[in-house]
């Protein structure tokens, strides 16, 4: 890589109920904080995320929420999470001197194309060059270096701290079943 290559990295980031987990190609994981913003309620501005913003959790004052933004897998406020992954990707750029990354973000099965696309859209405004957004249990199958490409079955079952989804894959398609064990 040369001096004046401002490309970017290859950025992984898991979008879980209870944590986030960010992992940068060739260096791992370099980031896993509890998924939690708190936010000022008129401006919106934000005030904390991550751990600081988890200890705020029902004892902040009133002009300002804690929130967890994915519950039960999903999105539950897709501003604040809009927020928390421009907010996580604008302190990697500046820690990691990360350019115009490429962002594959694993997503829960049972996310609305209004939400992949608003999604995708937030990325890209926090300084993405491309973005694709990939089941989790899909990933999950791809990390466990399944091929899946292949005309066998493969049950995948993907464990959250809200959510079990269970899959089966072949041939790049995957029925998947979603699980809420528990809720926030």
């Amino acid at each position: 890589m040369g001096f004046f290559n401002i490309s970017g990295k290859d950025i992984g980031i898991d979008l879980g109920t209870s944590n986030i987990l960010v992992a940068i190609k060739n260096e791992g994981l370099v980031k896993n904080i509890p998924s939690v913003i708190a936010l000022d309620k008129k401006s919106r501005k934000i005030m904390a995320i991550g751990e600081e913003a988890k200890e705020m959790l029902g004892k902040t004052p009133d002009n300002i929420e804690a929130i967890r933004p994915l519950k039960n897998g999903v999105i539950a406020d897709l501003t604040a999470t809009e927020l928390l992954l421009k907010e996580v990707l604008g302190e990697l750029r500046k820690t990691k001197f990360i350019g115009r990354p490429r962002v594959v973000i694993g997503i829960p099965s049972g996310v609305t194309e209004v939400e992949r696309r608003a999604l995708e859209e937030a990325v890209y405004d926090a300084g993405a060059r491309q973005v694709f957004l990939i089941d989790e249990p899909l990933a999950s199958a791809i990390g466990a270096n399944i091929n899946i490409t292949e005309p066998s079955g493969n049950l995948i079952v993907d464990l959250g701290a809200g959510v079990t989804e269970v899959a089966v894959i072949s041939l790049r398609w995957n029925s998947s079943y979603i699980f809420y064990i528990c809720s926030w």
